[in-house]
């Protein structure tokens, strides 16, 4: 089963919530991010979230470290910390009480309220639901090697996107074990965890644990 965005992400937990709305995939939201950036940020309330340049909000309580690079469009919400050596490079919506760690990269994305990537991790061309956390190292992969357009697969299921680039979709509450790599078109069920080591693609089902392709143990076992 291909999980559309109602099977894997609580919307109330995050900022971007009308982003999602009228959308079937959650994939579908990855062409209009930047966009819509600009859109919100103009509605945040100035007592709020400081404006340091055209296409940057950040909330006042956050907390970012000097050698830290950003750059718009780009919205971190409140509570969220900036570790050194992070690079926000554009098109990107950080929620509230997330961990944007050392040597971190993200790119076109938008982290859920209570996300962890907090130790070099690259995020490109994703969606990351509510608590969910990287291990150290884990990345998105979000182009493929022969260029061609991503197609999501599950078991003789395909939908073709028509994205170059999509790293992963990963629903709420997912794990991703230290040194793992979720190859472009990947999408996880909520509740699930990823082995550290792993190479991931197609969907991974909700409320699992994932070891290897073809072999996922279910958690409540």
């Amino acid at each position: 089963m291909i999980y559309k965005i109602s099977q894997l992400y609580d919307l109330n937990e995050t900022i971007a919530k009308e982003l999602f709305e009228g959308k079937d995939y959650p994939w579908e939201v990855l062409p209009e991010i930047g966009d819509f950036v600009l859109k919100l940020g103009m509605t945040l309330p100035e007592a709020e979230y400081d404006h340091p340049s055209d296409d940057v909000w950040i909330h006042k309580s956050v907390k970012i470290a000097d050698t830290a690079t950003l750059t718009g469009p780009l919205i971190i919400d409140a509570g969220t910390e900036v570790r050194p050596g992070a690079f926000i490079r554009g098109k990107v919506i950080v929620g509230k009480n997330c961990v944007v760690g050392n040597s971190t990269e993200l790119k076109n994305v938008v982290l859920f309220n209570t996300v962890q990537v907090p130790h070099y991790n690259y995020v490109g061309d994703s969606i990351l639901g509510t608590h969910s956390h990287m291990g150290a190292g884990s990345i998105t992969s979000n182009v493929k090697s022969d260029k061609t357009l991503v197609v999501v697969k599950d078991n003789g299921e395909n939908i073709e996107t028509g994205l170059k680039k999509f790293g992963a979709m990963i629903g709420d509450y997912v794990e991703v074990g230290c040194n793992s790599v979720l190859n472009p078109g990947t999408v996880v069920g909520r509740n699930t965890n990823i082995y550290p080591l792993s190479s991931v693609r197609g969907v991974v089902p909700a409320d699992t644990i994932y070891k290897a392709k073809d072999n996922f143990a279910d958690k409540t076992d």
